[in-house]
């Protein structure tokens, strides 16, 4: 239908990120169920690098002036599967502003 110039592997990971996003908004409205966003972050981070690459995922999140937004979001996503989702969640979402915004 619409492919918009997007490779298999690009379609693949828009499914991933999609379903991330899906496990992450379920793991919220659930009262931050632990396996759904451990499951979300794990399917948004592989949708990530099947969009652009592990190349260029790598030198996205490893820049010098992105350091501190990575380790946020990485942080945040431990503090998740170590079972404090809600203080893991609020660290991610610091990470990511920095990381996106």
């Amino acid at each position: 239908m619409f492919s918009m110039g997007l490779t298999d592997m690009q379609k693949i990971g828009l499914g991933l990120v999609g379903f991330g996003l899906g496990f992450l908004s379920l793991g919220v409205v659930l009262f931050f169920d632990k396996g759904l966003l451990a499951m979300g972050n794990i399917l948004f981070l592989a949708g990530i690098i099947f969009i652009i690459g592990m190349e260029r995922t790598y030198r996205f999140f490893f820049q010098s002036h992105k350091l501190k937004g990575t380790a946020f979001f990485a942080g945040g996503m431990l503090i998740v599967l170590v079972g404090y989702p809600i203080i893991g969640m609020l660290v991610e979402i610091y990470g990511a502003f920095l990381l996106f915004g």
